[in-house]
């Protein structure tokens, strides 16, 4: 079954990636400036572009804003963990990996694949069972980082721990009861980033497989932050412990 990315920074991502695009789906009626773009890539590498009735994309998107624009894609692979250490190998800088314990918000998985990206991640890991996976909806709150950012997806959350270990990647979890201050840790050097659930956080195997748990402080009376801003918070840290590289 094919897939339906929609919105054009999402659509733009899809036509610049090695996904294989089967059609492009524009509303009739549509001469929008911004569309013009995304418009003369599908033509240049071959996409077919289908003009079609503004209620047929409200249908494919769910009454999403797909913005006049929505490509029919083949069906997701996930990238292997193999895949993911290829990737920070070639990079030839300490590996960043996130690994994410039973996300289950499309909103948070998007947010954090795009953050993980915008920071020189090599990829995401996220559990096969009782967690959001690579849905249309995560394409767009992503902004198309998900066409760009390998995701792997696993059977067993610890034995990729395990994995990422044996790498030489240091298992760094979020944990709001943890003593060290992430600010204060170490996280220069090869690291795997967990990221818990929206309303448990870590679970208790997985904080078990953690070398190091850190904490987020809070001054105010809520007891945590959403997961998406944790997560990036963190990221951002390690990004900027390690001098911000790459940055534009």
């Amino acid at each position: 079954m094919p897939d339906y990315v929609w919105g054009r920074h999402p659509v733009e991502e899809a036509l610049r990636s090695r996904r294989r695009l089967l059609r492009l789906i524009v509303a009739q009626g549509a001469h929008d400036s911004a569309l013009a773009p995304l418009l003369d890539m599908a033509r240049h590498v071959g996409v077919p572009i289908e003009p079609s009735p503004r209620r047929r994309l409200d249908d494919l998107a769910h009454g999403a804003n797909h913005q006049g624009v929505v490509a029919m894609v083949a069906a997701r692979a996930y990238a292997s963990m193999d895949d993911i250490l290829a990737q920070g190998a070639a990079r030839g800088s300490p590996p960043l990996v996130v690994v994410l314990d039973a996300i289950q918000d499309v909103q948070n998985l998007g947010s954090l694949i795009r953050t993980a990206e915008a920071v020189g991640a090599d990829g995401v890991v996220v559990p096969e069972h009782r967690a959001a996976g690579l849905t249309p909806a995560v394409d767009k709150t992503s902004a198309g980082a998900v066409e760009l950012l390998p995701v792997a997806r696993v059977t067993n959350l610890t034995r990729a721990l395990d994995d990422l270990k044996r790498a030489g990647l240091w298992c760094v979890g979020l944990d709001g009861e943890a003593r060290t201050n992430y600010a204060d840790a170490d996280l220069k050097g090869p690291i795997a980033l967990v990221v818990g659930n929206e309303g448990k956080g870590i679970s208790r195997l997985v904080r078990e497989h953690c070398d190091l748990l850190v904490r987020i402080p809070m001054s105010g009376k809520m007891e945590s932050l959403n997961a998406a801003v944790a997560g990036s918070l963190a990221l951002y840290e390690i990004w900027r412990q390690r001098g911000w590289p790459g940055a534009r």
